[in-house]
């Protein structure tokens, strides 16, 4: 396929609001549109957003399918997505039209390692419910029964999901004394194994049922949505809690209401869901689940670094080089 001409200053069309920082660099360097009163756009906006652009810069709000890479004109030749993730757009489609697509990997690591971490010693200690028993008023002060939970120390958890993310959690929860256990689809080389004090589980069934508390920090794909099904969740222990900080549809998000519902886990730490921005009201009416506004990726550090790394892959296509982020159909 023959190369493209690539513009010199590039249309580029924001699909969401960026930090202000971000924004003022993209409008120096490119002949830039942002959206200003920061709403999803819809599928229609979206293909016109497409129609209108050399460069789309979305994020994982935003679902580009098959459909709408096939109907962008010739001109669209870059989609440089705002985020880790690219479960949102049809790597494949892009291929074929022979749109690049980038990411911003690595950016965001700690940050969600730090809100993963904060979950895992959130809902074994009750932090949540602590909280609105005192903002409550009813709150009758301290009890030897009152507000018990689980000491996180000497668990087990089960990080499912031995990547960037994935290693930084287990560096921390090495810190509070747990017990590392993991279920990738590679396993990691020995050196790493022991760095992390980290034990490969080949089964993932084995992994969720000896584990007091999992750690869901694969991405979404074919092999791992639904993977977290009814049957495995069964798997779970009475005292185990799920923390999910990756993407909700790797998780069947009934099944596990059901189960903390009839009291069958013991807990949940939720950043994602099925359907958001809507949370379901089952979710709502437990409390033995903390449910977090997906959030974990939220830092003003890590907004800005994700900003300089969408803006480094436009300008590397512009001089004609291959962005440093470019995703590869199958990259995971």
């Amino acid at each position: 396929m023959a190369k493209k001409p690539r513009p010199a200053r590039p249309r580029v069309i924001v699909t969401r609001r960026l930090p202000p920082n971000v924004e003022a660099r993209m409008a120096e360097l490119f002949d830039v549109s942002f959206n200003a009163g920061d709403v999803p756009m819809d599928r229609p906006g979206l293909a016109r957003a497409m129609a209108q652009c050399d460069v789309l810069v979305p994020c994982i709000s935003d679902h580009i399918d098959g459909a709408l890479i096939e109907g962008a004109p010739e001109r669209l030749q870059l989609i440089a997505s705002f985020g880790s993730g690219v479960d949102h757009i049809d790597l494949g489609a892009a291929r074929q039209k022979g749109i690049i697509v980038t990411n911003t990997p690595g950016v965001l690591t700690e940050d969600t390692a730090d809100m993963t971490m904060a979950l895992i010693l959130s809902v074994p200690r009750r932090l949540a419910e602590g909280e609105k028993l005192v903002r409550s008023g009813e709150w009758q002060g301290w009890s030897p029964s009152g507000m018990l939970g689980h000491r996180i120390r000497g668990k087990k958890l089960g990080i499912i999901g031995m990547g960037r993310i994935g290693r930084a959690v287990a560096r921390r929860a090495r810190a509070f004394g747990l017990t590392i256990a993991y279920h990738n689809r590679h396993r990691l080389p020995f050196e790493v194994e022991q760095e992390l004090e980290a034990g490969w589980c080949a089964d993932l069934d084995s992994l969720l049922g000896s584990s007091d508390i999992i750690s869901i920090n694969c991405p979404l794909n074919a092999d791992s949505r639904g993977m977290i099904d009814a049957r495995r969740i069964a798997l779970l222990m009475p005292d185990a809690y799920l923390i999910n900080t990756s993407r909700a549809e790797i998780v069947d998000e009934q099944a596990l209401i059901a189960a903390l519902s009839g009291g069958r886990i013991a807990g949940a730490g939720l950043d994602v869901y099925t359907h958001e921005p809507a949370v379901d009201p089952g979710l709502l009416l437990l409390s033995n689940v903390v449910l977090l506004p997906h959030m974990g990726s939220a830092t003003f550090e890590g907004r800005d670094a994700t900003g300089a790394l969408v803006i480094a892959n436009i300008r590397s296509w512009v001089d004609g080089h291959r962005p440093p982020n470019q995703v590869l159909e199958g990259w995971i």
